[in-house]
């Protein structure tokens, strides 16, 4: 951990799950006890994070009596651990230098009478004209400025190398903006340095929003952990970046990622908005995010997912969101694997897609139940402290719709056996209180104000306890592995 480690993280807490700003006053909760997903975290601005990274170089520079551009290029090397390099300094200096790439291996100094000719372009420019690192290679000023200039248009800066063939010391700040004149140059260059400096400290991390500038801070990267953007409002995992994907584990997450892209096309079929009803065989298009149906045709209600019996599919859920293994699968030929693979594939990814449509619809819901308690307020009809519930069941409804849809990553990838069996049993639990949320969230006008809110708090319940139960998992294995 860096230097300023022990400084204290606040949770951005102005914002919701969702990076909904509330309208009214609320209780504090404390979400360290009801929040398994919780994770201290801090957002902050360039200016800020130029202060922090500035604190350390100049501690740095002061300790070891080095300039700022070789505090830089050590402190990169050492990720930014200024107490780690100040107690390695005093043990071994030239190891430390050697290590953050200041210093070569093996000296290389070279006479002054190779001076004469640059290496390089084969010119013969006067001394003053040539420049060298700590390896004491020289060359003309003019090759240094088209070296740096290619190298920084590439969009390297912190690890920019000395031209001699094999050499790896790096060139410090103050040399390399010695060398180049270009003002749009430099300030790409100086971009670059910032970036690369955020991206090696450990307890740093860009907000990944497009053309977003904020950046999350936070002292532990194990394990799915959920931080949201104070400016764009993104919802990410600060351990990987993706998008936050609880409880599905980032090396998962990846796998499902990339799968979902090289199969997309496999997998288009499954990602029409309209199925049949299975009753009447009258098209239906989905325009809510509950998955019980009812056909307006015949009237016959069913689950969206699987087509079934929506009067039976209460005791069903289990069935409806588990993969069934075929038990023979491991003797039939390398055609019905496959084609054994691809059915399973589909189960979790239509699935995966349902919660994500679902998802996009009752962000319209919940718009709707925000203006909808703004014209009640509006025409006197209470105020909106006695309209809150409507608002807060649509938020719950989001936030469990969007755990529900990770889940089936994590089953996808899961070895069959007990613990998947558990999994299963609490996905499916989730699914159905879910599925009964959104029902009562779409009709909540008509709904019962108790039965709504007892809803709520069954299906928040069923969702952080399958959420503790695995996350927790997945951090102490996270742990071990490190011991």
């Amino acid at each position: 951990m860096s230097a300023e480690s022990d400084m204290e993280y606040s949770d951005n807490d102005d914002y919701d799950y969702y990076g909904e700003q509330d309208d009214c006053d609320m209780d504090t909760v404390d979400r360290t006890k009801t929040d398994p997903e919780y994770f201290v975290y801090t957002c902050l601005k360039v200016e800020e994070v130029e202060k922090l990274l500035n604190e350390s170089i100049e501690l740095l520079s002061n300790s070891l009596q080095i300039t700022p551009s070789l505090a830089k290029v050590t402190l990169h090397a050492y990720e930014w651990n200024a107490q780690e390099i100040i107690n390695k300094y005093k043990e071994n200096a030239n190891e430390v230098l050697v290590f953050s790439h200041v210093k070569p291996r093996v000296a290389s100094i070279l006479a002054s009478s190779s001076r004469t000719i640059c290496a390089v372009c084969a010119s013969t420019p006067p001394l003053n004209k040539y420049s060298g690192l700590a390896c004491g290679h020289y060359f003309c000023n003019d090759c240094w400025a088209m070296h740096f200039e290619v190298q920084i248009m590439q969009g390297v800066s912190n690890t920019i190398q000395c031209m001699a063939p094999e050499c790896e010391v790096r060139a410090p700040e103050d040399f390399v903006l010695s060398q180049v004149t270009k003002p749009a140059l430099r300030e790409r260059y100086q971009q670059f340095m910032f970036k690369d400096h955020v991206k090696s400290h450990p307890e740093l991390r860009f907000c990944p929003g497009p053309n977003c500038q904020w950046i999350f801070r936070a002292g532990v990267r194990e394990g799915a952990r959920r931080v949201e953007c104070q400016g764009c409002e993104l919802l990410t995992c600060f351990s990987c970046g993706a998008p936050h994907h609880a409880p599905t584990d980032c090396a998962t997450i990846r796998l499902w990622l990339t799968k979902c892209a090289d199969d997309s096309e496999t997998a288009n079929y499954i990602s029409a908005h309209t199925k049949d009803c299975p009753k009447c065989q009258i098209c239906i298009e989905k325009n809510g995010g509950c998955n019980h149906m009812q056909c307006g045709a015949c009237r016959h209600d069913f689950c969206w997912v699987c087509l079934g019996d929506w009067k039976t599919h209460g005791s069903e859920y289990y069935e409806c969101s588990r993969y069934k293994e075929d038990p023979n699968m491991s003797n039939d030929n390398q055609h019905a694997q496959a084609r054994e693979a691809l059915k399973k594939y589909l189960h979790y990814y239509e699935r995966w897609e349902n919660h994500a449509r679902s998802l996009k619809l009752e962000e319209q819901t919940l718009a709707e139940q925000k203006s909808r308690i703004n014209q009640k307020v509006m025409a006197g009809e209470g105020t909106w402290i006695d309209w809150q519930y409507l608002w807060d069941a649509a938020k719950l409804l989001k936030r469990c719709r969007y755990t529900l849809q990770y889940t089936y990553p994590y089953a996808y990838y899961m070895d069959v056996g007990p613990r998947k069996e558990l999994f299963e049993y609490q996905q499916a639990q989730l699914e159905a209180e879910i599925e009964n949320l959104s029902w009562k969230v779409e009709r909540a006008e008509t709904t019962d104000r108790g039965d709504l809110e007892n809803q709520m708090d069954i299906a928040e319940k069923r969702r952080t306890t399958l959420l503790k139960d695995f996350l927790e998992f997945h951090i102490s294995n996270a742990s071990s592995s490190n011991v």
